[in-house]
C-alpha cells in the first residue's frame, strides 16, 4: 500500500509538472514535501508519537516555486502565476487579518535563506506584494514591500506616471526602484540582501 501511494504521489508531481517549465529545484521541492508527508504516516501506523510540523511548515511544502530571477510586469502582478491560496489558518501568522484571498509562492533555499513572496489582495481586488523571510521552524521573521499598486485620484488629470519595480536575483538580491512623483524619471534605488539573522538590510544608491 505504501509503494502504492509513492508511486501515485510521484505520478501526480511529474503530470503537475509535465509542461516542461518546471525547474529541478522544484521539483525536488514537491518531491520532499511528499516523501515527509510519507515518513509522518509511517510512523503514525507503527504508533510513534513524534511531534508535528508546525502548520506554517505545512503550508510551506504545499507551495509551488517561483524560479529565481524574477521581476516586475503588469501581467505578473495581475495573474499571479503559481500563487496558492493562503488558508485561513495561516493568515495570522502573516498579519493577513481582514484579507479576503491572499496567495503565496516559495523561492529556492539557499544556505542560511528561506523566502516566501506573498500577494495580500486589496479591496479593489489588486494585490500588494510582499517578501517574507522565515526562521528554522518556518516561521516569518521579516518582511519587505516590494510592490503597492498606485492609486491615482479621479480628480487628476491622466498622465504618464511610473509603476514601482523590484527584482530578486538567483542570488537573493532584491533590488527596488521607487519614484516620488511623475516627474521622477530616475528614482530611488534601494538594494536588499538577507543577513544571517533571516532581516532584510538595506544598501542604497541613486539611481
Amino acid at each position: 500500500m505504501r509503494n502504492l501511494l509513492i508511486v501515485f504521489s510521484f505520478v501526480a508531481l511529474v503530470v503537475a509538472c509535465g509542461n516542461g517549465r518546471t525547474s529541478s529545484e522544484a521539483l525536488q521541492h514537491k518531491i520532499d514535501s511528499v516523501y515527509r508527508l510519507e515518513q509522518m504516516r509511517q510512523l503514525r501506523l507503527q504508533g510513534i508519537k513524534f511531534e508535528d510540523a508546525s502548520p506554517f511548515q505545512m503550508f510551506y511544502d504545499s507551495l509551488s516555486m517561483q524560479a529565481l530571477p524574477v521581476s516586475y510586469s503588469e501581467d505578473y502582478v495581475k495573474f499571479l502565476p503559481g500563487f496558492t491560496v493562503v488558508p485561513i489558518s495561516i493568515m495570522t501568522y502573516l498579519e493577513l487579518e481582514g484579507r479576503v484571498a491572499p496567495k503565496a509562492i516559495a523561492l529556492p533555499e539557499t544556505i542560511g535563506a528561506r523566502l516566501v513572496l506573498l500577494a495580500a489582495d486589496l479591496e479593489d481586488g489588486e494585490y500588494e506584494l510582499w517578501l517574507y523571510s522565515l526562521d528554522e521552524e518556518y516561521y516569518p521573521v521579516d518582511k519587505l514591500l516590494l510592490y503597492e499598486p498606485q492609486k491615482v485620484s479621479d480628480t487628476e488629470l491622466p498622465t504618464h506616471t511610473h509603476e514601482p519595480y523590484f527584482s530578486i536575483t538567483s542570488d537573493l538580491e532584491i533590488q527596488l526602484i521607487e519614484f516620488t512623483d511623475e516627474n521622477d524619471r530616475r528614482g530611488q534605488l534601494s538594494t536588499f540582501v538577507v543577513d544571517d539573522s533571516r532581516m532584510f538590510v538595506e544598501k542604497s544608491t541613486l539611481f
